[in-house]
């Protein structure tokens, strides 16, 4: 049985009980990855590294590679 396929299941038995239906597959997914992120940086924090966020990384990132070098004319 997929994912879906129970999910719709449970909320079929739910409806019949009168109770309030389970919640979708993956809705606290983009919560659970934003708790991520803010462990990350607070991670940092405590070890004495800049917590940056998604931006700043990939700016760092570029800044290291020499991409982001400023060009004379």
């Amino acid at each position: 049985m997929s994912l879906i396929q129970q999910h719709l299941f449970d909320t079929h038995r739910a409806r019949q009980h009168g109770e309030p239906p389970p919640p979708d597959p993956g809705a606290g997914l983009l919560g659970l990855l934003g708790a991520l992120g803010e462990r990350r940086r607070f991670r940092a924090v405590l070890a004495g590294r800049p917590a940056g966020g998604r931006l700043s990384g990939f700016l760092g990132r570029l800044g290291r590679l020499g991409l982001l070098a400023r060009r004379t004319p």
